[in-house]
């Protein structure tokens, strides 16, 4: 009697190990192909992250041409580009409407489930998994590989060491360690020779070295309708103040070359742009009014609409370079005012940062995700070497790279099964 592949694919254990979008995209699809997944993650529930993630409304990705989206993953495009061209931004809201999830694009062009929230959602994709027959075993922390080739977990009853025909680790990378990724893979990873670009935080907020009337007035203020500009990167997103810097979109868009500034220089001069969509004529116009007995402050919040913060901010820059508003003629005042500098001098700690840059050397990995060095171990989502900014971007990637690398598990096991 001959055995079917599909069916000797079912007599093999693939195990997991990390219970965030790329994992749980991983194990779905090898459990569609036939796979026997255990699921494995450190923290009590599934999903921690993503669910963290959903929070401010489920942003899951984006629905801009996919040539302008891939652009948004830079060096990392082309490596890329085949997971995400087999699991799209189109496939992944079809995806969300097969869980009951239909989801729906912002004016923005960010993509969210109609409910906005991730956990109905996880929920959902919980039970097709429970479905499929994939096993979760949670409060399994992974601390590598025993000598006799089995993967080893600390758990609440001890340490356990358990057999896999395929592995597929998904641990995320080193930001929000409360929720899971601690980034402690690194350390098991480079011992065996994988090379490791080193972890940075990407979509991260920045340091700046306020005065102190400036930071203990407007700390967790909001700045709007305004432009940031670094080099030739530019950002349209708001910022908050905080009391060690700034956050934001506007920041966490241009993250990547902010970081590496800093790194170079020790500093990147920010420059915002107050009232970016008017032009230096119309403001100088505006100020060239008579200010009577007006303050400057209260001359530019009724002359130019500026909020407090924003008024502030222009006389924080100032100040900071021995400048004096109040000298300015209305044409320079104009210019300043679509020209603040803000001087960031460091970067916030990765354990506060959105996402991780860094990981996993692309070159360690073949096109199916497979680490070279580790024969049927498989690697995805944040682990890997790449960044993006926030938008649906992460979320794709993580969902696409956790998708192929499930498929390339069931392609090797099929290869396998054939011999």
């Amino acid at each position: 009697m001959t055995v079917s592949p599909s069916s000797q694919i079912s007599e093999r254990t693939v195990a997991v190990i990390g219970a965030g979008p790329a994992g749980l995209m991983a194990a779905e699809t090898i459990a569609a192909g036939g796979g026997r997944v255990t699921l494995y993650d450190r923290m009590p529930s599934a999903g921690r992250k993503f669910l963290m993630a959903g929070r401010g409304g489920l942003n899951i990705t984006h629905g801009e041409p996919l040539s302008a989206f891939m652009a948004r993953y830079g060096a990392a495009e082309p490596l890329l580009r085949a997971a995400i061209d087999a699991f799209s931004p189109a496939d992944l809201r079809a995806w969300c409407a097969a869980l009951g999830q239909p989801t729906f694009v912002g004016s923005s062009g960010r993509v969210f489930p109609e409910a906005l929230k991730a956990s109905p959602l996880l929920r959902a994709w919980l039970r097709r998994l429970e479905g499929q027959g994939v096993t979760l075993a949670l409060r399994h922390h992974w601390t590598g590989w025993a000598e006799d080739g089995h993967l080893r977990f600390e758990t609440p009853h001890g340490l356990v060491h358990t057999a896999a025909d395929m592995v597929v680790l998904a641990l995320g990378g080193a930001s929000w360690p409360r929720l899971g990724s601690d980034g402690s893979w690194q350390a098991i990873l480079a011992e065996l020779g994988i090379a490791i670009t080193p972890l940075r935080p990407a979509n991260s907020g920045f340091q700046v070295a306020w005065s102190a009337l400036f930071r203990d007035r407007f700390e967790g203020t909001p700045l709007k309708g305004i432009a940031l500009t670094f080099g030739a990167a530019t950002s349209r997103a708001e910022l908050v103040v905080t009391r060690e810097g700034l956050e934001g979109g506007g920041v966490y868009a241009l993250s990547a070359v902010l970081r590496e500034a800093i790194a170079r220089d020790g500093f990147a001069d920010l420059v915002i742009a107050l009232r970016p969509d008017a032009t230096a004529a119309e403001l100088a116009e505006r100020l060239a009014a008579p200010r009577r007995k007006q303050s400057l402050s209260t001359f530019l919040r009724k002359a130019l609409g500026l909020s407090p913060v924003a008024v502030a901010l222009l006389q924080e820059s100032a100040i900071a370079r021995g400048g004096n508003l109040a000298a300015l003629s209305p044409a320079d005042l104009a210019a300043a005012i679509n020209a603040v500098t803000v001087r960031l001098t460091g970067t916030a700690p990765l354990d506060r940062a959105i996402s991780t840059a860094g990981g996993v050397a692309w070159d360690e990995v073949d096109a199916s995700f497979m680490l070279r060095r580790l024969p049927g171990v498989f690697v995805a989502g944040e682990m890997l070497d790449w960044e993006a900014p926030t938008g649906g971007y992460l979320l794709q990637a993580s969902f696409a790279t956790g998708a192929a690398a499930g498929r390339g598990v069931l392609d090797r096991l099929r290869g396998e099964a054939v011999q």
